[in-house]
């Protein structure tokens, strides 16, 4: 029998083999407030030393060593005497070369980081030049520093060993321009509009002889062998019309007869009329077509909104379709993981942009490379003649150019 079971008035009481043990109760533990370290953000900081706080290893410390490594009498020519004190020219380099670094490339960005970035503050020593004055340092000043500075900064890295100048690895890459890819403008377009205005110019010259009675058989000549007509003869043209109205005009005063009158008006007309087409649509569309023939150069197109672009087909093409947009083909030379050098081109082809950016590298004060090494884009008879020094190449030193296939 393993339980009892005891009723007494009506309570059940159960009876086990196991009574039950009361716990003892543990004391509870001491409750304690949280502390934290001391803080207060309306206490008074004092940094005494921000280069402290940039490590070893910052980029920060790469662009402050770069740019003192510039001659200070190199950037100083660029800057006239008298005046109020301009910020140092070494110190806008800094804050704007370290902003590059950190992807910041608006003015007000950079203006910013003086206020905010710690590295920024001690490159610019907490000065903080508005985006005004970095705006027209960057666009006034360094458009003709860049150049110098780059060059400085190769020849610190060869003294410095990282790089040699013996391989030179050469690509190009297109780069996008900021302009409207539908504001094209095609040189095999603008030849044809300029033949068929040249044409009709010939026609209405043609039929102002006609009108006036003033051709001869010379003038006739020209016409035939379609001789060539510029804006200054199309002004010419249009001042012997003008004449030539008045002294209708005169004549129409004094004639008596109204059939001649009429006919005199009628004629008068005319000339009028080709003044007019001469004036507001020949000679302004022969100026046009005259522009354009310069911006194009030895180019096929170039952008309205970017006269300096050229279309040309990009890696990126999301639509699949080929599509031609406004860009630049820009060289770039590596090596150890350093750019050596760069030239931007209006040429889409890597071929026809060798030789350039060659003759540009020679008129430099950096060395020229013993071997060039580039992608079968490169390979020409022009470039191989180029590089083993020709005499019709204005590069006196040969080169050893390796093309991969």
């Amino acid at each position: 029998m393993s339980n009892q079971m005891i009723t007494t008035h009506n309570d059940t009481i159960q009876m086990t083999l196991f009574p039950e043990v009361q716990e003892e109760k543990t004391p509870q533990k001491r409750k304690l407030a949280p502390t934290f370290k001391p803080y207060n953000n309306r206490q008074i900081q004092a940094i005494f030393d921000l280069e402290a706080l940039i490590p070893i290893d910052h980029e920060a410390r790469v662009v402050d060593e770069m740019v003192e490594a510039v001659p200070d009498e190199q950037l100083f020519s660029h800057y006239e005497g008298g005046g109020r004190a301009p910020y140092h020219p070494k110190m806008m380099l800094k804050i704007i070369l370290y902003g590059y670094t950190q992807k910041v490339y608006s003015c007000r960005g950079i203006a910013k980081l003086t206020k905010e970035n710690i590295p920024t503050m001690w490159l610019a020593a907490m000065q903080q030049p508005d985006f005004r004055t970095i705006n027209e340092f960057r666009g006034n000043r360094m458009q003709y520093l860049i150049d110098e500075l780059f060059e400085t900064m190769i020849q610190k890295l060869i003294e410095e060993n990282y790089i040699t100048f013996e391989n030179y690895f050469l690509d190009g890459t297109k780069i996008e321009a900021d302009a409207n890819k539908y504001s094209f403008v095609w040189k095999k377009a603008t030849s044809k509009f300029e033949a068929k205005l040249k044409e009709k110019i010939h026609e209405t010259i043609k039929h102002i002889h006609e009108i006036t009675e003033l051709e001869t058989e010379e003038n006739r000549k020209e016409m035939d062998q379609n001789k060539e007509i510029d804006e200054q003869d199309l002004t010419e043209t249009a001042i012997v019309l003008e004449e030539k109205v008045k002294q209708l005009t005169e004549e129409i005063k004094k004639e008596k007869d109204p059939s001649v009158r009429k006919e005199k008006r009628k004629e008068r007309s005319q000339i009028k009329k080709c003044v007019k087409q001469i004036q507001e649509d020949s000679i302004p569309r022969l100026a046009k077509y005259k522009e354009q023939n310069e911006i194009f150069g030895d180019r096929n197109s170039y952008s309205k909104t970017d006269k300096d672009a050229t279309f040309m087909r990009m890696k990126e093409d999301h639509m699949k379709n080929g599509q031609l947009k406004p860009g630049y083909n820009v060289q770039m030379a590596t090596e150890n993981q350093f750019i050596l050098f760069y030239t931007i081109h209006q040429r889409p082809t890597d071929t026809r942009c060798f030789i350039p950016h060659m003759e540009k590298l020679a008129a430099t004060s950096l060395p020229m490379p013993k071997t060039v090494i580039a992608d079968a884009g490169y390979g020409s008879e022009e470039n191989y003649v180029y590089a083993v020094g020709d005499e019709k190449s204005s590069n006196s030193s040969s080169l050893f150019l390796m093309v991969r296939t």
